[in-house]
């Protein structure tokens, strides 16, 4: 019982001492709060985004095979072999599905370009910034979208004869046709007229950026009347049985390297992706974003540190005279040495909750006006309180070590 009233007393008298110089006390804190406050807003942000891309995969299905010109990300300076790999096709796409038996279904995809908007209109309604997104039959069976809000698909013919058929995103057709249905309308893309088939159902965003401003027609029809960078044409892949992943890259290998002549022995002229595989490139780019956070608030903290370490040797020093007085009392070095790791590790705490609050507030205002997502996690609460009061303890050792030390004598003497 007398050591918890020691240790009552301890705390008390640190709080004091943090009470009685609250500008110094908020000084000392500030690089904390700041060192804090950039470990938990990042960490919101970047949870937000892993949860974002996992549901996004979990959509399109764990069994989805990508086959693209280059890498899912290029970085740096293309190689000379990258220059020189023949544009994907259509047909390869055909071929894919003609000859790799294990493969159920093959779509093919090209993109109008971002930087020459095809306009979407009807009548004198337009709307804006819409993705025309040229693709064939098996598009909603590649990429697990069975539903339409109304109407249906592109269907087979529509692709075999070019036709003039359109599916919708929601949010295109929410924008042309807010009061009525937009089956059977007919819409203007660019230059030419549109039958509209069918309209999805919201899917969301991704990345900030909406998965539903856009218009499907088919990959015939596109490659027909407008410009697209050829080098773009995505074609996705789904295995007839779950498991037989690996063998069905394998079949889809095989046919595109003999199309392409791609000698025996030599690398693929062409990439192929997997769920799995752009997780794991996923997770370097995040890894990276980590790394920097890390940096960035390590030097927030160590300021922080330095500066509670500065403010306790100061305190040290001004209450030479007190330490000497309880001394004499009988108080032990321990004593001394416990009342000032606790009031280093106190001033960091407050400092970390304070920060751990701004971080959170800070993760909300990007999720509230910026398209970026964030997700408030139990777990980085305790990661901001544990690292606060980890630095309060490190960088207060010194200073209470040297306040414990005080000769009783020549504390009571100094003035």
């Amino acid at each position: 019982m007398m050591r918890h009233g020691i240790l009552k007393e301890i705390f008390a008298m640190a709080f004091d001492s943090l009470k009685t110089h609250k500008l110094r006390s908020f000084l000392t804190l500030l690089g904390i709060m700041i060192g804090v406050m950039t470990v938990i807003g990042m960490v919101s942000i970047i949870q937000g985004l892993n949860k974002s891309f996992l549901s996004e995969l979990e959509a399109a299905g764990s069994d989805l095979i990508i086959i693209q010109k280059y890498e899912a990300v290029q970085m740096g300076e293309m190689s000379e072999e990258m220059r020189k790999r023949k544009d994907l096709t259509w047909e390869d796409a055909k071929a894919i599905e003609q000859g790799a038996p294990l493969v159920h279904a093959v779509a093919a995809n090209i993109n109008s370009n971002i930087f020459d908007e095809i306009p979407v209109k009807y009548r004198n309604i337009s709307s804006d910034n819409t993705l025309i997104l040229g693709s064939n039959e098996k598009f909603q069976v590649v990429y697990n979208i069975y539903l339409p809000k109304e109407g249906r698909f592109l269907t087979e013919s529509e692709i075999t004869h070019s036709s003039r058929a359109a599916m919708l995103g929601f949010e295109t057709a929410e924008t042309l046709f807010p009061h009525t249905s937009a089956v059977g309308k007919e819409i203007r893309i660019g230059p030419e007229k549109f039958t509209v088939v069918g309209v999805l159902n919201k899917r969301g965003q991704m990345f900030g950026q909406s998965r539903d401003n856009f218009a499907a027609i088919p990959i015939t029809t596109f490659m027909k009347y407008f410009d697209y960078d050829k080098s773009s044409l995505q074609i996705g892949a789904v295995p007839k049985t779950p498991g037989t992943i690996q063998e069905t890259i394998d079949q889809i290998r095989n046919v595109l390297r003999q199309r392409r002549k791609v000698g025996f022995g030599k690398p693929d002229d062409f990439e192929v992706f997997t769920q799995e595989s752009m997780l794991d490139l996923y997770n370097q780019i995040t890894g990276a974003a980590y790394l920097v956070m890390v940096v960035i608030s390590s030097i927030g903290l160590l300021v922080g540190g330095i500066g509670v370490m500065n403010i306790m040797l100061v305190s040290a020093k001004e209450r030479t005279h007190e330490i000497g007085i309880r001394k004499a009392l009988g108080a032990l070095s321990k004593d001394i040495m416990k009342q000032f790791l606790i009031e280093s590790m106190f001033l960091t705490g407050i400092g970390g909750i304070l920060g751990t609050l701004i971080g959170f507030a800070v993760a909300l205002l990007v999720r509230a006006v910026t398209p970026l997502p964030a997700a408030v996690t139990p777990w980085s609460v305790f990661l901001g309180l544990f690292v606060s009061i980890s630095v309060g303890l490190f960088f207060g050792i010194f200073p209470a070590q040297k306040a414990a030390k005080f000769d009783p004598i020549v504390a009571l003497r100094y003035e």
